[in-house]
């Protein structure tokens, strides 16, 4: 950052100012699939949830889609690329192994000052990028921060595997992380099992994703919970005074043993059936999709819960930009 240039606003709270996405055109139906395993649609969406999955085409990349969601963001937000002071890139799935998505978006925008980072928490990593993008904010380090998450998991996927072709989709989306309430953006609660690391990971020879999709659902259905009540005690929210809960949309069995635990009697529960899924990428493209919809409205409180990969987990109360 140029001196004299340091961001006003030290020592205030941090808000959600605008929402973007990106949704791939190509899409991976449950007949597509059925046909492919010896199964059938029903038996699919059954143990998924989902009845189509969002497909990237072979041009497209990480750091593509993560340009497009972030130009949407800054339009919904009515920002330029000069107004970002950092640029947040959660993902697990990028083509470069040394990262570098960050650093691609903020040059494709032409955000010329602007500090870049990517962060790889798997299905966890948006919520711990926007706990990140408000303490920079809260601390004066910015004053707006973007935060985009975006997954290419069908480059990681074996077609041929079914405790993995069935689920996973590619996408993208972006918060712009800005000023605002101390309430805007909540407190997170964490915690992780590194114990459980192998359940989830890519196999060092082939390349491509490997999970014991039993023993995570057991995980998932038992650990999540904790943090996400947790997450609400700390934003001092109960439950069922929330509008909505967006958990990572790795299975909606899963989504629905979460919600039916919390008792969010008012909210209305996030269960993307058209998008698979995208890790990172989930929840904003969940909270997209009810904002687009006027399932929630802006100022309304959201409950967020990623889970994954390594595993970890952690969860906060946002208010809808």
């Amino acid at each position: 950052m140029v001196d004299g240039e340091w961001p006003a606003g030290r020592g205030q709270g941090a808000r959600l100012v605008g929402l973007g996405a990106y949704r791939p055109a190509g899409r991976l139906t449950n007949e597509t699939l059925a046909s492919r395993f010896g199964r059938t649609p029903e038996w699919i969406e059954t143990r998924t949830g989902f009845v189509s999955r969002q497909q990237a085409g072979q041009h497209e990349t990480v750091a593509s889609m993560a340009l497009a969601a972030a130009e949407d963001a800054l339009r919904d937000s009515g920002l330029q690329a000069g107004d970002l002071d950092l640029i947040i890139a959660a993902t697990c799935s990028n083509d470069r192994q040394q990262g570098g998505v960050a650093a691609q978006v903020a040059a494709s925008l032409g955000a010329q000052r602007s500090g870049a980072v990517d962060l790889n928490a798997a299905c966890a990593g948006f919520c711990y990028a926007v706990v990140a993008a408000a303490a920079f904010v809260r601390t004066g380090s910015s004053r707006r921060v973007l935060v985009v998450a975006s997954e290419k998991m069908s480059s990681l996927v074996d077609p041929e595997d079914l405790g993995t072709g069935i689920i996973f989709g590619d996408g993208a989306a972006a918060v712009v992380v800005g000023p605002g309430d101390d309430a805007a953006i909540g407190p997170a609660a964490w915690g992780h099992d590194g114990s459980g690391a192998s359940l989830i990971q890519v196999d060092e020879t082939s390349g491509q994703l490997r999970m014991e999709g039993q023993r995570v659902f057991r995980w998932a259905t038992t650990a999540v919970y904790p943090v996400a009540l947790a997450a609400c005690e700390r934003a001092g929210i109960a439950p069922g005074d929330l509008a909505a809960v967006i958990p990572h949309q790795a299975n909606l069995r899963i989504v629905d043993a979460l919600a039916a635990k919390l008792g969010a009697t008012r909210a209305v529960v996030a269960r993307e059936r058209t998008t698979g899924n995208t890790s990172a990428a989930s929840i904003p493209l969940a909270l997209h999709s009810l904002r687009a919809q006027g399932s929630v409205r802006s100022g309304d409180s959201a409950l967020l819960v990623g889970f994954g990969a390594g595993l970890t987990l952690a969860a906060l109360i946002v208010q809808v930009p």
